[in-house]
């Protein structure tokens, strides 16, 4: 059967559980700012280990930041459905009507918001840390700008697969740092070109075709990819065992509802009076 949903619905859940996942990232402050933490530890780390000369941090700089970028990226994807799964949100929200497409869009969206603009604001710091040159700057922003979402849509799609696996992290870095590599070459190539007074805007515009290319396929494979990891029979909850149940008969011939913790199905008795009615 065929759910019929109004777009003006569509939109209202969108917003609702865009906001509705911001809230949680903000009271959880210290996984909000893990991601930012891990980037300027990083950044900070290679003058340190390769000497604070001007030049050599200017050459290097763009990797430097987009390799720090795609890092910090990697590390938060891990909750980008992980909380929803385990308390079992989102089984409530694969049968709440709504397009799995739309859910997964909102909650990438969410990630991009928390771990991907972070990154971009804080570039003009990078680059000053980095000795990156002043006519560079607009095009590192530009190449953050495309690049940081194209991260977060492609890496759904490896969260999606490996959600229900309990160390599905290690498995995540495998499949998605592959797909990222075309995204960090062009993007530092494109910064690299202007350092060098050359042509850039193809670079840009491979960017911009990757972003229109992630953003039409990667909520449709992420959507996917969250249907098979919840009919994955291997799949084990996070939470302990149920708590069974027992039907008793009471003296006055009403039925009563009484619960006995961890025992095991085969012992359970049928409805009648017993030592724990």
């Amino acid at each position: 059967m065929t759910v019929n949903t109004p777009t003006g619905s569509l939109s209202g859940a969108f917003v609702a559980l865009v906001r509705r996942d911001l809230l949680l990232a903000f009271r959880r402050r210290t996984e909000l700012l893990f991601p930012v933490i891990f980037l300027l530890v990083v950044i900070s780390l290679f003058p340190l280990g390769i000497g604070p000369g001007p030049q050599l941090l200017a050459r290097i700089a763009p990797g430097v930041i987009w390799i720090a970028a795609l890092l910090a990226t990697v590390i938060s994807l891990d909750g980008l459905f992980r909380s929803d799964f385990e308390d079992g949100t989102l089984e409530q929200f694969v049968i709440s009507g709504h397009p799995l497409t739309l859910i997964a869009l909102a909650k990438i969206l969410t990630h991009w918001l928390v771990a991907g603009l972070p990154i971009v604001l804080l570039s003009p710091l990078l680059a000053v840390w980095m000795n990156l040159p002043t006519e560079t700057l607009g095009v590192m922003i530009a190449t953050l700008l495309l690049g940081t979402p194209v991260l977060s849509l492609i890496g759904s799609i490896g969260v999606g697969l490996t959600i229900s696996l309990k160390r599905g992290g290690q498995l995540l870095s495998l499949l998605v740092f592959p797909l990222y590599v075309p995204i960090l070459i062009v993007a530092t190539a494109a910064v690299m070109a202007v350092a060098d007074g050359l042509p850039y805007t193809q670079f840009l515009g491979l960017l911009v075709a990757g972003l229109v290319t992630s953003l039409s396929l990667a909520p449709f494979a992420t959507a996917a990819a969250l249907k098979i990891s919840l009919s994955c029979p291997t799949r084990r909850p996070s939470i302990p065992d149920p708590v069974r149940t027992r039907w008793c008969c009471s003296s006055t011939s009403s039925v009563r509802l009484r619960t006995s913790t961890r025992l095991p199905a085969a012992s359970s008795p049928g409805c009648g009076r017993s030592s724990w009615c």
